[in-house]
């Protein structure tokens, strides 16, 4: 699968985003290491803690089929920066597979892309 292909999926499951309150969509696909690509999307809650990203909601959906080595991993919203994983996005894929590549996109299809190990050098581990 190319990034053009991951990145596309990564921007249609934006459209399945429930973003009421931040109006921020965003979506995410998680290509495992047997080529199984699960995508996400980010889902609100009035109690903002409950709310969960599309990177952990790809994740969680891989992890639930059996899935537990990943690749790489598209992240898409449409705005002017390019759109990284929180924090707690980053330890959560960090769990699972630390040196994994992770393309940020933003409006106009233009993407950078970093190694998850990057973008968190110094995970938790237990």
């Amino acid at each position: 699968m190319t990034d053009k292909e991951l990145l596309s999926m990564a921007k249609s499951a934006s459209l399945n985003a429930y973003v009421p309150y931040s109006r921020f969509a965003v979506g995410a696909a998680l290509e495992c290491d047997d080529g199984t690509v699960f995508t996400g999307c980010n889902v609100e809650n009035a109690a903002l803690g409950s709310t969960i990203c599309a990177e952990r909601t790809a994740c969680c959906k891989a992890v639930s089929e059996g899935h537990r080595s990943f690749v790489r991993i598209a992240i898409y919203a449409d705005s002017q920066s390019w759109c990284t994983p929180c924090g707690a996005c980053r330890q959560f894929l960090a769990e699972f597979s630390p040196d994994m590549e992770v393309l940020c996109a933003k409006s106009g299809g233009r993407y950078v892309s970093y190694k998850l190990s990057e973008l968190l050098p110094h995970i938790f581990e237990y």
